[in-house]
């Protein structure tokens, strides 16, 4: 049994007061948001639960000191192994606190549906507690077997109809609208979307809140005006400086975050002055080095893996409840590639 962490653990660890952790962990003001955020980084790492903590796990019948630990799996792919480093932070970090485990595990790009079984078997997949299920699977029928493995599943991802699982996932469609709605207000009405539209749920996603919040905002979309064709090449990065060269947009909007980047350089490699000439806002997973600091909707990629950790322990403690379906949204962060347009 581990130790209980008690509010006099943590003010000694920080140098304060018992009165100022308390004040922290309740949200009461009296402090500085650093404070603040040095306390329940602490409480987080140490497991330290407040009453009201406690009692929402005692309600959803979970123990806040489990005395069993228990081994989860993370099932991934080489798509998507860009956000999941965030995802398995998140896992890990709220894991921690109730001494559990989750382990990465990844697909074999080669396997095939036929072939799952006993690969699952080969890792010891069956034996897990519990299995989240990435984004990006390579093939609908391979996720598909993920979905009817008869253990608790938590599916971090946008659900397909009649899937019968838990999902947590973070808001794509609510990012794409802050986007759209962000550069409207700036002044911006020719705006060019560049991205994937077919290959993933979340891709058809992000361009179906496009054209509605473009709609929303009295502007039509003509899907053949926009740089969303894909064929497995990248002749997609030529379409779009083509597209880009006869539409002459006041702004683009990169969907894809692994596209960011190609799309800022062309820009800049054709003589684009970003944001002067175009503003640019990408749908990037976290800042990356290769770009200026880009005005983007923050995806909370990390807290999705956090909260998802809390929906399996609720799922396994909660077997024959209705399936629930979360999804976290973030802020619009404004970076340097966005600009008002002038009149």
């Amino acid at each position: 049994m581990r130790k209980r962490i008690t509010l006099h653990d943590l003010a000694g660890q920080l140098g304060l007061t018992i009165q100022t952790v308390s004040k922290a962990l309740r949200g009461l003001p009296g402090m500085s948001e650093q404070t603040r955020s040095e306390v329940f980084k602490l409480a987080r790492e140490l497991g330290y639960m407040t009453k009201d903590q406690k009692q929402t796990l005692q309600q959803d019948l979970i123990s806040p000191y489990p005395v069993v630990q228990r081994r989860f799996v993370l099932v991934q792919n080489k798509q998507s192994l860009n956000f999941n480093r965030l995802l398995l932070q998140g896992l890990y970090e709220r894991f921690m606190e109730f001494g559990h485990t989750v382990q990465p595990l990844l697909i074999p790009p080669t396997l095939k549906p036929s072939q799952f079984d006993g690969w699952a078997e080969e890792q010891g997949l069956l034996y897990a507690e519990g299995v989240f299920i990435a984004p990006r699977m390579n093939l609908d029928l391979l996720e598909q077997k993920l979905l009817d493995l008869q253990l608790p599943r938590i599916l971090l991802n946008f659900p397909p109809p009649e899937s019968k699982v838990d999902s947590v996932i973070w808001d794509v469609y609510e990012a794409v609208y802050q986007a759209v709605r962000r550069l409207v207000r700036m002044g911006h009405r020719n705006i060019l979307y560049v991205g994937d539209t077919k290959d993933q749920r979340g891709f058809v996603i992000r361009w179906q809140a496009f054209t509605e919040a473009m709609k929303e905002a009295g502007l039509s979309v003509d899907p053949q005006e926009h740089a969303i064709a894909r064929d497995g090449t990248e002749a997609w990065l030529r379409d779009f400086e083509q597209m880009y060269q006869r539409r002459q947009p006041t702004a683009v909007i990169c969907g894809i975050d692994e596209e960011a980047a190609p799309v800022y350089h062309t820009l800049r490699r054709i003589g684009v002055n970003v944001p002067q000439q175009c503003s640019l806002v990408a749908l990037l997973n976290e800042q990356s080095d290769t770009l200026p600091l880009c005005s983007r909707p923050q995806l909370p990629i990390r807290e999705a893996g956090y909260r998802a950790a809390d929906r399996m322990l609720w799922r396994i403690a909660n077997p024959h409840l209705p399936y629930e379906h979360v999804r976290l949204q973030g802020d619009f962060f404004t970076g340097s590639t966005i600009q008002r347009l002038q009149a």
